[in-house]
């Protein structure tokens, strides 16, 4: 079989649907290298879909927030969701940290994952008043168990992370974690500790 044979999904057959998940399988094995594929474009100067305006592109903040990680001696998760925090920019930027979470979600840790989905209401308190918002939006989250993860990551390694002269590690650097940690079983218990606070190292 070449293709299946169905016209609409209802139609097809348990031969039909083993066939595709063999493509699947296959597909999500590439998932790592199309994930840093998109943060190589999000150095590309002469793209129009990224954001001006910055002393930095957006790859070279995310490559200085995954040093910043790497730097405190964080874990493979935190190293990677530093590295794909903001990987949602070029296309969801109204709700680029919910896509960049729903992308690690099935690999890392809970708090990792809830970290990351929450980090724009959290970078707020950064500049929100500077537009006459509330930078204090991120209290709508006072007393869950990850407040305090996501306000660390925004303050020792996001809000920071737009210095054209600090030392980034290249993106090559990053490249064997970000492989080792989508190459994990995706929804497995063992790597998303479910309520479990470890926070920042």
């Amino acid at each position: 079989m070449e293709k299946v044979k169905f016209r609409a999904m209802a139609d097809g057959d348990a031969e039909d649907y083993r066939f595709l998940d063999a493509f699947e399988h296959q597909y999500y094995k590439g998932t790592a290298k199309r994930v840093l594929a998109e943060l190589a474009l999000q150095g590309d100067q002469s793209n129009q879909d990224g954001l001006s305006g910055y002393q930095v592109s957006r790859l070279e903040h995310a490559l200085q927030t995954a040093t910043r990680a790497m730097n405190d001696n964080a874990d493979d998760d935190w190293i990677v969701a530093a590295l794909l925090h903001d990987i949602g920019d070029r296309i969801a930027p109204q709700n680029h940290d919910t896509v960049a979470a729903e992308i690690l979600r099935p690999f890392v840790r809970e708090e990792v994952a809830w970290a990351v989905e929450h980090h724009g209401v959290f970078q707020m308190y950064y500049y929100a008043h500077h537009l006459g918002k509330d930078r204090e939006a991120r209290q709508k989250y006072a007393g869950h168990p990850y407040f305090q993860t996501c306000a660390d990551f925004c303050e020792r390694w996001d809000q920071p992370s737009f210095d054209p002269d600090y030392q980034t590690k290249p993106l090559q650097t990053f490249a064997p974690l970000v492989e080792k940690v989508f190459a994990r079983p995706a929804w497995h218990v063992e790597h998303l500790r479910p309520n479990q606070v470890v926070g920042l190292p």
